[in-house]
């Protein structure tokens, strides 16, 4: 079997929680990784890690989300990873949310939306952007404070502030057609189930209609 290894915190829980079932019950996987992270948390569980090809197309990804709406539609790419995250997605037979119940929204567009630009020209991308959708836009800093945040495909991340997206598929089309855009951080209809968590343990299994 082949399992995509999500990018983020949560997603860490699975890595881990998989590499302890891979020793115990002594499965034969391999891992396909969505970020340089993924791919340095799975070798250090001691999953083996291959890359993503026809051959590696994962049977089932398991990645979380910064927000989901009733559709199962996500926003994603806080952690910056959205570009390889939606190519291991899109691959895959199945593809599993885990989230905590925050991340349960009615509609999306209360966290910014990541969008992965190519940096040549950047300013002007992002002209091109707030020209049509009249939003905030900010290009994402590096943690360090020193300089743009570069994504592990060698791009930058601009951060648009839409408030409410009622119409999820029509603004990621929109925004693809944008001259500089890489990839957007909206997933419309690639995630099939979503595992909720609440504080007390129980877990709410969502679905896609």
């Amino acid at each position: 079997m082949v399992v995509g290894l999500g990018t983020g915190s949560t997603a860490k829980f699975f890595v881990e929680a998989l590499a302890a079932r891979v020793q115990e019950e002594r499965l034969h996987l391999r891992c396909v990784p969505t970020s340089r992270t993924a791919r340095a948390q799975g070798e250090q569980f001691g999953l083996t890690v291959v890359p993503l090809t026809i051959e590696n197309r994962p049977d089932i990804t398991v990645d979380g989300a910064d927000e989901v709406d009733p559709a199962l539609n996500l926003i994603k790419g806080g952690g910056g990873a959205l570009v390889q995250e939606k190519l291991v997605a899109v691959s895959s037979k199945e593809m599993v949310v885990i989230a905590d119940a925050s991340k349960e929204v009615a509609v999306l567009g209360r966290y910014p939306l990541p969008v992965a630009v190519v940096p040549f020209g950047w300013e002007t991308t992002a002209a091109r952007l707030t020209d049509a959708f009249a939003v905030p836009a900010a290009l994402r800093q590096s943690p360090d404070g020193h300089g743009a945040f570069v994504t592990d495909d060698g791009l930058y991340v601009i951060d648009l502030q839409f408030g409410e997206i009622p119409d999820p598929a029509a603004l990621e089309a929109r925004l693809r057609a944008i001259v500089g855009v890489a990839e957007v951080g909206l997933f419309v209809g690639v995630a099939h189930r979503v595992l909720f968590g609440a504080a007390d343990g129980t877990v709410r299994e969502v679905h896609r209609p």
